[in-house]
């Protein structure tokens, strides 16, 4: 028994004719009879009679008519039910961001994604990189966004834009140009972010490369930490230049580009090459994609800001 042969017997009783039916249906009169034939020969028994009239149902026809309409209508209703899920799928999806981006794009997300699917939930999970790489790793989150994670052959990384690296120093530091070079870097003290990341590694390789020993002298957790330090007079820092439209920067603090080849943070966009996204993944990557342009934009504003002549010193 198919349901196309049910849809058939029912248009005949409705229409109560093999030819009208046919006509609805746009089949001929033949090609009707033949579906209904092929469930009274599966029933053995007869399902409907013609009379002069046309056709009545039988005591069998009559019983299998309601099975009939409820089995179309939960078919109905099946059809619809999976297209709406097509259009508007339930489910959840699990976002990690490192706190300066949550802060800033969390809300946004969020928004856009509920405009998306009203029907589904999103997770936002915040930490630094090295955090959400681990439970990336592990499969608590679905994707990420990262700057300058640690390669893994677990996950696949998508460049979404790299940035310009900026040395913070204290008003209470000697004045610095608006640019300066890896070796200068040797004679400051520092506070970096704490974890294995990908930034640091670039800048032991620069300072391998050019045979000079940075000087260390703490490692945190937080943009909100380094800001501290530096207010206080303890330490400079190196952060990618985004980093400096988030939260309040230190008043009089200096800032100056980091120039050498190949000195730069990454901002990428992480999944895990274990399976296959589902559709709320991709379409959750895809969001976070569309955000590239916002950072882009932003960087362009920075910078001309903060980078002045009375925010930096000489030059």
């Amino acid at each position: 028994m198919e349901l196309i042969q049910l849809r058939y017997f029912l248009r005949v009783v409705e229409t109560g004719s093999f030819s009208q039916a046919g006509a609805q249906l746009n089949l001929s009169q033949s090609a009707i009879s033949r579906q209904v034939a092929q469930l009274e020969e599966e029933f053995g028994q007869k399902l409907l009679v013609r009379t002069g009239r046309g056709v009545a149902l039988t005591e069998a026809g009559d019983a299998l008519l309601a099975y009939a309409r409820q089995m179309l209508d939960l078919a109905d209703r099946a059809g619809k039910e999976l297209a709406e899920l097509k259009n508007n799928p339930k489910g959840q999806v699990t976002i990690g961001l490192p706190p300066r981006f949550a802060n800033e794009y969390g809300p946004l997300i969020v928004e856009q994604f509920r405009e998306r699917y009203p029907r589904a939930m999103i997770t936002i999970t915040e930490g630094l990189s090295h955090y959400l790489r681990e439970l990336l790793m592990t499969n608590r989150i679905d994707l990420a966004i990262m700057f300058d994670p640690m390669p893994s052959p677990q996950l696949n990384y998508e460049i979404m834009s790299t940035e310009t690296l900026i040395l913070l120093a204290p008003p209470s530091f000697a004045r610095i140009p608006p640019s300066i070079d890896v070796p200068a870097l040797a004679d400051i003290p520092l506070a970096l972010f704490s974890g294995p990341n990908t930034m640091k590694q670039i800048l032991a390789d620069a300072a391998k490369k050019h045979q000079i020993q940075l000087n260390i002298i703490a490692e945190v957790d937080s943009v909100r930490s380094v800001m501290a330090l530096i207010e206080r007079g303890v330490a400079c820092s190196i952060l990618p230049e985004t980093a400096l439209s988030y939260g309040v920067l230190p008043k009089g603090v200096q800032l100056a580009r980091i120039d050498a080849p190949g000195i730069h943070s990454e901002l990428v966009l992480a999944t895990s090459n274990s399976g296959v996204l589902t559709r709320l993944q991709r379409d959750a990557a895809k969001l976070l994609r569309g955000l590239e342009t916002a950072e882009a934009l932003k960087r362009g504003l920075v910078l001309p800001t903060l980078l002045r002549k009375d925010t930096i010193g000489d030059g």
